[in-house]
């Protein structure tokens, strides 16, 4: 018996290589992504030299809680903004696993159907987030949300806390 799977290992790995292409060119900091399936079952995962102990757990659950939420990661954390409780309320629910900040993009078939997520992590939210919507448009699918944010590249690390 051979089980089918709503993303192939081929499709998720040319989604990482493209992930992993776009930080290289744009200079960023070392990225790490996770692709899952729809079922949210992680298909292909690949970490870049020098990139932090936990930025599997952040990318994977970008990825996970786009797919739990069915929305995309930034659009999660727009909505929630204002709600935390109910954003720790998911927090709890999802034992940690959700995480909610750009960077966690759902991946749509031609007829509009959630086939899996991509989760990066590694640079600013805006910049993994940037580079997973690239990669999938590069796989010929459609990514949600369809555009990146528009001011990606000015967004840095170094100005946080």
């Amino acid at each position: 018996m051979r089980l089918a799977s709503s993303l192939s290992l081929t499709i998720a790995e040319t989604i990482v290589e493209a992930v992993l292409a776009t930080g290289r060119r744009e200079q960023m900091k070392p990225l790490t992504v996770a692709v899952l399936d729809s079922g949210g079952r992680l298909v292909a995962m690949k970490s870049e030299d020098g990139s932090g102990l936990m930025r599997f757990d952040i990318a994977f659950g970008k990825a996970w809680g786009s797919l739990g939420m069915g929305l995309p990661s930034r659009t999660i954390r727009d909505y929630l903004s204002a709600r935390p409780a109910f954003q720790n309320a998911l927090s709890v629910a999802s034992e940690g696993r959700f995480i909610p900040v750009p960077g966690g993009v759902l991946i749509e078939d031609g007829e509009g159907r959630t086939i899996g997520a991509v989760g990066v992590s590694g640079d600013t939210s805006e910049k993994d987030e940037y580079c997973a919507i690239l990669a999938i448009r590069d796989a010929g699918l459609a990514p949600l949300p369809a555009d990146h944010d528009p001011d990606w590249q000015a967004s840095s690390l170094s100005d946080r806390h």
